[in-house]
């Protein structure tokens, strides 16, 4: 059974047990969190409309945090002695996928 799950504007595909990184949540670490299904596929059955996805929850456990690559970037406009630096290093959570429960009946 595997699951795509939809956090921070990305869809992951996700299986029970997988880790993975996903934008900065705001819980502390420890802490179960429940992420959205878009698509359940359970061997020969597949949920993905909203209806048949009611009820269904992908529980995950948050095992810490992480800083990305550091991005650098300088803007510069000829003739004006106009530069600029900037830098960004984003944010994530790594999740562990605890479990993925559908409703009986679907």
């Amino acid at each position: 059974m595997y699951a795509v799950i939809q956090s921070g504007g990305k869809q992951e595909r996700v299986a029970e047990g997988q880790q993975l990184r996903v934008e900065l949540l705001g819980v502390p670490e420890g802490s179960e969190v429940e992420l959205s299904p878009v698509l359940v596929v359970d061997d020969d059955r597949v949920l993905a409309t909203p209806a048949e996805l009611a009820g269904t929850v992908v529980a995950a456990r948050v095992v810490g945090q992480e800083l990305g690559p550091k991005i650098r970037g300088f803007t510069y406009q000829a003739k004006a002695r106009r530069r600029r630096r900037w830098g960004h290093r984003q944010q994530y959570d790594t999740v562990e996928i605890v479990s993925i429960t559908v409703p009986a009946g679907r």
